[in-house]
């Protein structure tokens, strides 16, 4: 669920002043391609990549700038889970908890990472969401007897509730997870 907090005006960048971009009247420049706004914590003006500063003094207010905010990418992006952070991740979670065994060379793994994204921003506050690379910590996939990669399992009070192999639709997923909400 997202919420909007403020309203930020940013005028045409042709009518922004310099005077305006200087650090001391609010904005920090980090570097040539990109303004921070201190007052708006997570916002940036980030300079069109096609557009390049063409002198040695930075021309952020230009055509192709746009308004980005930091936290948007990485919100929700699901964390990985290693045999050190499996026990107070997973099994002490006071929160049901969906774990996602995958591998980098898995290409189904890799069409269910958008979907398990997805899930933990659906649910956020009602479910965790974390993914375990097997070829990183095979131990926790042997204790759990994982054959085949992708496999979706469900943990509530760390016992092992549900489990889905395969690239499966969102729909098969929300079922199994409705379930322990």
């Amino acid at each position: 669920m997202a919420v909007v907090l403020e309203t930020l005006i940013v005028p045409r960048a042709s009518v922004v002043p310099s005077a305006s971009l200087n650090p001391a009247a609010g904005a920090s420049i980090s570097r040539c391609s990109s303004i921070r706004f201190s007052q708006f914590r997570g916002l940036k003006i980030q300079q069109n990549q096609r557009v390049a500063p063409v002198s040695s003094t930075c021309k952020l207010a230009r055509r192709g700038s746009r308004i980005v905010c930091e936290a948007q990418e990485t919100a929700f992006e699901v964390a990985g889970v290693t045999d050190a952070t499996w026990k107070s991740l997973v099994l002490e979670s006071e929160l049901p908890v969906l774990v996602e065994f995958w591998a980098p060379w898995c290409g189904p793994c890799r069409m269910m990472h958008p979907l398990i994204d997805k899930l933990a921003k659906q649910y956020a506050g009602k479910l965790n969401c974390y993914k375990v690379n097997t070829d990183e910590s095979p131990s926790i996939a042997t204790q759990y007897g994982i054959r085949s990669i992708p496999t979706v399992i469900v943990f509530k009070k760390g016992e092992k509730k549900d489990a889905v192999v395969g690239a499966v639709p969102e729909s098969t997923l929300t079922t199994s997870l409705e379930k322990f909400l």
